[in-house]
């Protein structure tokens, strides 16, 4: 049966199922990043999983993710000159899931070389992308965060997808 909701138009009262909006909104594929720096406090990698990414100009170049007021990463990712959103690929679940954790040892065996900027850019990542943060925007219970890109690169990787709360690939 689909999923529902009786009304299209909300008043200012009213409120939407937390559920079923996440149920709903879960049937849009996206690819998963994982957006990394170094901790300018502690010299040690720190990051977050996100997949609420896009780009947003080409001139300049940006782009943009969201992040929860929630989380606790998000903060030391922020204060580094310099951060990388690697879109991570097809076999990287386990990084994605390691990164998503509250105060785990978020780089535990995961494998990375320095960006220009010194950012950590994840072994076998499909692209990455060093940026700045350009500006932010609250949003509920997120903040909109665009970013300018200052270098990018790509392999020919396929990607890591999350769709109705699982991870998957994508297959010709």
């Amino acid at each position: 049966m689909p999923t529902t909701t009786d009304s299209p138009s909300l008043g200012p009262s009213e409120a939407l199922d937390s559920a079923t909006f996440r149920t709903v909104l879960g049937h849009f594929a996206t690819g998963v990043v994982a957006i990394t720096a170094i901790d300018p406090e502690t010299g040690i990698p720190t990051g977050l999983a996100a997949n609420s990414f896009t780009s947003v100009s080409l001139d300049p170049p940006l782009v943009g993710f969201c992040v929860a007021h929630t989380s606790t990463s998000w903060p030391r990712v922020r204060t580094a000159q310099r951060y990388c959103v690697n879109i991570l690929a097809e076999h990287q679940e386990e990084v994605c899931r390691q990164l998503s954790r509250k105060g785990a040892e978020k780089f535990h065996d995961v494998g990375w070389a320095p960006s220009p900027g010194g950012a950590p850019v994840l072994d076998e990542a499909v692209a990455w992308l060093e940026v700045t943060t350009e500006d932010e925007h609250l949003a509920g219970d997120h903040v909109i965060v665009v970013a300018r890109v200052c270098h990018l690169a790509a392999e020919d990787r396929s990607p890591l997808l999350f769709f109705r709360g699982g991870y998957g690939r994508f297959t010709d």
